[in-house]
């Protein structure tokens, strides 16, 4: 199917188009990129101009460019602007306009992308949903999702998230959502900000992109409740609050499964029994929110509540896997919590909340008890409070039932020193240095988390722990958004 044609660019972005062509996709990426697509030529850590060439020959239908490349042909199929990232802009503003979508926009310190993700299964199962791939949440992620999305989607779901004061609004506006959901506010990113009421004003401002009459989805158990309720207010624009003092969605209870959790809530004082395939009350929140943001958008929540009932995290972002050691006895594993992808002191206790529950296995490894351990990694971008934040995990009630904390980075050292003796792990500089200690500090009947900021590179230590798998066993088979 045609996503945009030479013409339609052109008149979308002012540029020039030097010959007629057809593109079926947008990207960014050579290393990605589709035959058929537009290719964009960005300039990040280097500049898109460079991989024109290479585009072209994979097949691009033409380049988004600002001048013709080096050792490419002016005939050749390109549409000129005056600013690339301007330009996929004017795109996605174009795409907005021309649809009849109903579209969410979600943003928060914690847990964007799963909700983002919960949000996309349960649309999908009532119409044609387009959502943002992977975390593209930023400058160029939102406005190429937007571009990307065909002219008769019906549901879209775009996730929106900072560094930065003064980010969101302009992305909210772009995106112009008739929902916007805040799924928390937390100390994250405070290295740029004073405080966490700075956080959570920038957060409420993806209220002012809202479309009138539009409806924002706000969580009410976090400590600036009243700041996102006063933007809501302010911007004249109904606020629908979530969460155990939520106003109308609430949450009541929930159980903690082996893999599942299960919810019970109401909505507008009606019952509202749900599942996720996750565990832990975190995940809880944000299905009861992104219900909330379903039922705003027009869908059904009965149908709604069924599809979230079968959507299970991505990898790093809290999927759990057995690894299967021994390809005869099958009974010998140990449980993968991989929640690597990315860390603050919110998540970061949620993680360490859903481990303490975990159920280990005893008397089938080289130690009689199965045990509970993590390997954390450093939580960035918290300014100077981080040391203070790191160590004050080991204060945390979960800590109680965890047996052993790894830690690595020069801020979770801080950790590693406030933990009773009983529980030190071993401390790393770096996951690469902690990696060949992993597989003998692990056996079978153990429930291990791996959690860190996403600069910490904790994967490398998931890596390990799946290649502790024996080839051929039987193990859980991993899946792929915080």
């Amino acid at each position: 199917m045609t996503l945009w044609t030479a013409t339609e660019a052109a008149d979308a972005t002012g540029g020039t188009a030097t010959s007629d062509w057809a593109a079926t996709g947008v990207s960014i990426d050579t290393r990605t990129l589709e035959s058929g697509d537009l290719f964009v030529a960005l300039q990040a850590a280097r500049d898109g101009h460079d991989f024109v060439a290479q585009a072209l020959e994979k097949g691009a239908a033409a380049a988004l460019v600002s001048r013709v490349p080096d050792g490419v042909s002016p005939d050749a199929p390109l549409l000129i602007v005056d600013d690339v990232l301007q330009g996929l802009e004017a795109l996605g503003k174009a795409a907005r306009a021309r649809t009849d979508a109903r579209v969410v926009a979600i943003t928060g310190s914690v847990g964007k992308t799963s909700t983002k993700e919960m949000l996309r299964a349960m649309l999908s199962d009532q119409g044609r949903t387009h959502a943002s791939v992977a975390s593209y949440n930023n400058h160029w992620g939102v406005p190429l999702t937007l571009a990307r999305m065909p002219a008769d989607t019906e549901y879209a779901v775009i996730e929106i998230g900072m560094n930065h004061p003064g980010e969101i609004a302009p992305l909210a506006r772009l995106a112009r959502p008739h929902v916007a959901m805040i799924t928390t506010v937390a100390a994250a990113h405070l290295e740029a900000f004073e405080n966490i009421e700075g956080i959570a004003l920038e957060k409420a401002s993806i209220i002012e992109g809202l479309e009138y009459g539009g409806t924002a989805i706000l969580n009410n158990d976090c400590s600036t409740a009243a700041i996102l309720q006063a933007k809501a207010n302010d911007m004249k624009r109904r606020d629908i609050g979530f969460g155990e003092h939520g106003f109308d969605f609430v949450l009541k209870s929930f159980d903690l499964g082996r893999d599942v959790t299960v919810v019970q809530a109401t909505a507008h004082d009606a019952p509202l029994l749900f599942k996720i395939g996750a565990v832990g009350k975190h995940f809880a929140m944000n299905g009861l929110g992104a219900l909330a943001a379903a039922e705003a958008l027009g869908a059904d929540l009965a149908l709604a509540a069924q599809s979230l009932g079968r959507w299970s995290p991505y990898q790093g972002r809290g999927a759990r896997e057995v690894i299967a050691l021994d390809v005869v006895d099958t009974h010998m594993t140990l449980e993968l919590i991989d929640d690597s992808y990315n860390a603050n002191p919110t998540s970061m206790e949620a993680a360490l909340g859903v481990l303490a529950a975990a159920e280990v296995t005893n008397n089938i490894g080289r130690v009689s008890k199965g045990r509970r351990i993590a390997f954390v990694g450093d939580m960035k971008e918290l300014g100077p409070t981080g040391p203070e934040m790191h160590a004050a995990l080991a204060d945390l009630d979960a800590m109680e039932a965890i047996d052993t904390v790894h830690c690595i980075g020069p801020l979770m050292q801080h950790l590693h020193a406030a933990l009773p003796s009983a529980k030190q792990g071993l401390w790393a500089e770096t996951s690469q240095e902690m990696e060949a200690q992993v597989a003998r500090r692990l056996d079978s009947g153990d429930v291990v988390l791996v959690k860190g900021s996403l600069s910490m590179k904790l994967a490398v230590i998931v890596d390990a722990i799946r290649k502790m798998g024996h080839p051929g066993s039987m193990g859980a088979d991993p899946q792929d958004n915080v």
